[in-house]
């Protein structure tokens, strides 16, 4: 890795306040960031109270890293810290107008082969959160007339969902589907890299969604990004074989970069649920989460 680099210290604190005991619980936790290209883990830690009864490490098909729990003695909250100090490449940027015709990258994504974790392939068609919907398709075709350069169509739509949709925290839920954040013209990150994702694919072209945290605002003079104070949301596109992936974070209309930490990658929101799994209890949950990503000086 070059000189040209940020490293940040990332903290999560996750807490779930339940109304009643729950007697027994499984879990499946992706919030453990890994090495990616740019992208290098110092050091991680997982804590979790109460003590899971079983632990186990792995990793899922996309390459993201999982930590499977059981708890099986009642607890009224669950508290999942997270402490990692990652290091981010300032990447060269490509220049947006040099990619190839965005007819031409959905022409080689329907023709590679390839079916590992970054293959084209998977992101192409609806997922379990993300449906092809001909509205998001035909607001999305705007950013892409004939023989538009595809990062240059993907930048652009990036920008017009920053500039027409409101950031409303509370507007949507996790289950929101982009078709009705799309009608609502509001939402969070999540909702705008579906919609984003939604439009993308529905024109031919790969998209995945990917988690992770921006960073904190830390002076008067530094610009905060939306999304600062929480787990973030945005979009990785693919531009063809030779330039590959790119991230584009349309809450806040730029592209990602050493702003950006990635935890997970996926087809939606679904492959990348920081938590999930199934709880014994009656009642319902109260959910706390707080983040910061503190450059180091």
């Amino acid at each position: 890795m070059g000189d040209a680099r940020l490293i940040y210290d990332v903290r999560q604190s996750t807490i779930y306040h339940y109304a009643s005991p729950v007697v027994y619980a499984k879990h499946a936790l992706r919030l453990t960031p890994i090495d990616r290209e740019g992208q290098r883990v110092h050091a991680a830690a997982l804590d979790i109270a109460p003590v899971p009864v079983e632990r186990r490490e792995g990793h899922d098909f996309f390459g993201n890293r999982m930590t499977w729990i059981a708890l099986d003695r009642p607890h009224e909250t669950l508290t999942v810290r997270v402490a990692a100090r990652v290091a981010v490449e300032a990447k060269d940027r490509v220049e947006p107008a040099a990619t190839a015709a965005w007819e031409a990258v959905c022409d080689a994504a329907v023709a590679c082969t390839d079916l590992g974790p970054q293959a084209p392939a998977h992101y192409l068609f609806p997922s379990r959160q993300v449906s092809l919907d001909p509205d998001i398709r035909d607001y999305a075709a705007v950013s892409f007339p004939p023989s538009q350069p595809v990062l240059a169509g993907a930048i652009d739509l990036m920008k017009r969902i920053k500039k027409d949709f409101v950031y409303e925290p509370g507007a949507t839920t996790t289950d929101t589907p982009p078709s009705m954040a799309f009608k609502l013209r509001r939402g969070v990150c999540q909702d705008f890299a579906h919609v984003m994702i939604a439009g993308l694919r529905g024109l031919g072209l790969a998209a995945a969604y990917v988690s992770g945290y921006v960073r904190t605002v830390q002076s008067a003079d530094e610009v905060k990004l939306e999304g600062g104070d929480a787990m973030h949301a945005w979009v990785a596109a693919w531009c063809g074989e030779d330039t590959g992936w790119h991230g584009l974070d349309p809450t806040n209309g730029i592209r990602a970069g050493e702003d950006h930490v990635v935890l997970a990658v996926g087809r939606d929101y679904a492959d990348v649920a920081p938590i999930d799994g199934v709880i014994f209890a009656a009642g319902g949950q109260k959910l706390e989460v707080s983040v910061s990503v503190i450059p180091v000086r």
